[in-house]
């Protein structure tokens, strides 16, 4: 009988490929604050490196495909422009926008 569901991961990496949908996926990530949003984010980057084929990220990014996936990892500690270069080459920007304040 054929599979008539998709699986998640395969779902997401497709979504992910989309850059509106990236970028909504990891400001949604960024604003968690709680223990553990520093290492959720750097799996969510991940997930959308992953999703643009980390090959083709690490010639544009101009870093060594094996770095890319070490940064990213649980124990990585990516520098801010392994970020930016990162995100650039997704087409993706960092940016810092203000606080809203409550009413």
């Amino acid at each position: 009988m054929p599979k008539r569901t998709r699986d998640f991961e395969e779902d997401l990496v497709e979504k992910l490929k989309d850059s509106e949908f990236a970028t909504e996926y990891l400001n949604a990530s960024l604003e968690d604050s709680d223990e553990g949003s520093d290492e959720r984010f750097l799996m969510a980057l991940g997930q959308v490196a992953r999703a643009h084929g980390m090959t083709n990220l690490a010639e544009k990014s101009g870093f060594a495909r094996q770095a890319l996936y070490r940064s990213l990892s649980k124990s990585g500690n990516p520098e801010l422009s392994t970020l930016k270069s990162l995100l650039d080459a997704m087409g993706l920007k960092l940016s810092v926008e203000q606080k809203k304040q409550a009413s």
